[in-house]
């Protein structure tokens, strides 16, 4: 299994409305062999935190490759996500 994990600072100004937009568009995605999507704002509890994070969980490399090639998921990360983000770190990693 590959987990993917993506973690964003916010743009100065954003909201959380801002923000749900877009992760709920992410966790309305429906691809094959994606198999868990979580995602939330940050609580707050340590000073220094980045803004949010998803992690999603696929079946395979492949599965990986397909959702990071997606039409639907690109759409979300150019037009939900790119004017709200300041910076986005990613990774991903066998589990």
């Amino acid at each position: 299994m590959i987990r993917s994990v993506m973690v964003a600072r916010l743009r100065p100004g954003t909201g959380p409305d801002d923000v749900e937009k877009g992760l709920a568009a992410m966790r309305a995605l429906r691809l094959d062999g994606l198999l868990d999507m979580k995602s939330g704002l940050d609580v707050g509890l340590r000073e220094g935190n980045w803004s949010f994070a998803i992690t999603t969980d696929l079946a395979d490399a492949e599965s990986y490759r397909r959702f990071d090639t997606d039409e639907e998921h690109n759409r979300i990360r150019r037009e939900l996500f790119a004017p709200i983000c300041e910076d986005v770190v990613r990774i991903q990693f066998e589990v």
